[in-house]
């Protein structure tokens, strides 16, 4: 029994916007943002909690968009150890998230009886936004990991 050889390999120029998973990266940023806004316009009432999902949604941000340019630009040269970061990052991120996204919900219980009403919603909108980046950087997670095993 022989089995074909199935080469896999990291989209470069506009196709990251058209492969999956790597299409995901337009919704992280979307939601990921919507958590650092929303989490930076309210009141702070738990600073580490808080700032442990302020630390998350920019780096993920900033990382993400890093990442995408560097897919755009090519520069990986369709190296199978840029797909071995690829899966290590969204690893990463899809624990942190869903670390920042349980902080974030807990803060905002916490927060209840304290915050006006108008806060307390911007918290809970942070907290709905950050499981939904969570869930996306886990789907991203898994289909890298199935990327990086079939290379």
């Amino acid at each position: 029994m022989s089995s074909a050889a199935v080469s896999v390999s990291l989209p470069t120029g506009f196709s990251v916007l058209t492969t999956f998973p790597d299409l995901l990266f337009i919704p992280e940023f979307v939601f990921g943002g919507l958590v650092w806004i929303l989490v930076a316009s309210t009141r702070v009432f738990l600073h580490m909690l808080q700032g442990w999902v302020m630390f998350v949604s920019v780096f993920c941000f900033t990382f993400s968009t890093l990442l995408m340019c560097l897919y755009f630009c090519g520069a990986h040269g369709g190296k199978s150890s840029w797909i071995a970061v690829d899966a290590f990052y969204h690893s990463m991120a899809a624990l942190f998230y869903l670390s920042a996204a349980v902080l974030q919900a807990h803060a905002t219980i916490l927060a209840h009886e304290t915050l006006p009403f108008k806060l307390y919603q911007e918290d809970i909108a942070a907290v709905v936004f950050a499981f939904l980046a969570t869930l996306l950087y886990v789907i991203h997670e898994g289909f890298s990991l199935l990327r990086w095993k079939s290379s």
